[in-house]
């Protein structure tokens, strides 16, 4: 109830119209999962043995257990145990900590990858006597990360885009740079841009 209470006023931010409420509750499943999949493996061998046994008792009073994928029951049942943040808790981390939920869901079918990159940081300048937004948006492709910047002017619906202008071994990496372009650079880019 507190989560559907939640995302019923959560409006997305202007860069976001994809995440929906849906999206971002599979993102968050996505994240328990990757949780609860991540203990495992530093599980030794015989524990998670035993632990499956627990598992599966836990899941058949429950309805859960999946005889054809019994892995499935087991992340389910880590996940039970873990003491995972609830969906808003999340929600509020992920706003204030961006980089860290991309580079954490840099795998997976919601990663940040060349159809959907993620929004990392802004930054506001003026230019042309205009106040204007520079966005970093990143995403992973192959074993590299890739960014570019989107423009908005304060106050308009309009959006430019450069074209991918970072190439970084870490999404650290872009950001680290990306931090590093003063006004004139920002404004250069912008200029690039505009049609």
């Amino acid at each position: 109830m507190a989560e559907q209470a939640w995302t019923q006023s959560w409006k997305a931010p202007r860069d976001h119209p994809a995440e929906t409420t849906e999206v971002l509750y599979l993102k968050y499943h996505g994240y328990r999962r990757r949780q609860a999949a991540r203990l495992l493996h530093v599980m030794p061998r015989e524990a998670v043995r035993e632990l499956y046994g627990e598992a599966r008792e836990w899941a058949q009073g429950r309805g859960l257990h999946d005889v054809q994928d019994p892995m499935a029951t087991l992340v389910r049942f880590a996940e039970h145990l873990l003491p995972l943040p609830p969906f808003e808790v999340w929600l509020a981390d992920r706003e204030q900590y961006p980089l860290c939920h991309i580079e954490d869901s840099n795998e997976g079918p919601h990663a940040a990858k060349v159809g959907q990159p993620g929004r990392l940081e802004d930054r506001h300048f003026n230019y042309a006597g205009r106040s204007w937004v520079a966005s970093l948006h990143v995403f992973r492709d192959g074993t590299i990360w890739r960014g570019f910047l989107r423009f908005r002017q304060r106050g308009s619906t309009g959006r430019y885009h450069t074209a991918n202008i970072f190439l970084e071994e870490t999404a650290r990496e872009v950001q680290r740079r990306f931090r590093e372009f003063d006004r004139a650079t920002l404004g250069a880019f912008l200029r690039s841009v505009l049609p």
